[in-house]
């Protein structure tokens, strides 16, 4: 995976600074996920692996695609094409939106509770999580009853489990030591 990362990170990074200079973050963000849609179709990847021309494949990508991709995505379609990179679209779009979420200094949280939290509670989240993180927190929220009570967030890296099924696993990791 970290090979299709690195084949990606260049197309990502050109297509990013592009998406800057006009000012299209959004639009390049939702052109790069439906080619990473169709990428990903089983259809598109068996056409992928089939070993036709790069113009012949180029072709075949911006019709289904349609008008989905502007002037500037097809070429970057025509581009991966000629160098044999299609594949790598989905690792593409992975990358730019990693590079928009830093230009924006934005973050995902997945929030997993116990019960489902009301507003007030998931603003004291954010808050928090704003305040520590120092970006703006967008919060995907979710049951899960096995936790017992309390939350686990998951922000990039950072994980705080404040659960009591956390609290119990950890109280036996202690006391089996």
């Amino acid at each position: 995976m970290s090979d299709m990362t690195t084949i990606a990170r260049p197309y990502a990074k050109a297509a990013f600074d592009l998406a800057v200079e006009k000012g299209e973050l959004g639009q390049w963000s939702e052109m790069l996920t439906f080619a990473a849609e169709v990428a990903n179709n089983e259809t598109v990847q068996d056409i992928l692996d089939s070993g036709y021309a790069a113009d012949k494949l180029t072709e075949v990508f911006v019709s289904v695609c349609g008008e989905q991709l502007n002037e500037f995505g097809q070429n970057l379609i025509k581009v991966m094409a000629e160098n044999g990179r299609l594949k790598a679209l989905p690792a593409v779009c992975d990358e730019f939106l990693f590079l928009k979420s830093e230009h924006e200094k934005t973050i995902n949280a997945e929030v997993t509770s116990a019960v489902t939290l009301d507003d007030s509670q998931l603003e004291a989240i954010s808050t928090k999580l704003e305040q520590r993180l120092e970006r703006k927190v967008k919060l995907n929220c979710s049951v899960d009853e096995t936790l017992i009570a309390g939350v686990v967030i998951r922000a990039g890296d950072l994980v705080i489990d404040n659960s009591v099924r956390g609290k119990l696993d950890r109280l036996s990791d202690t006391l089996q030591s």
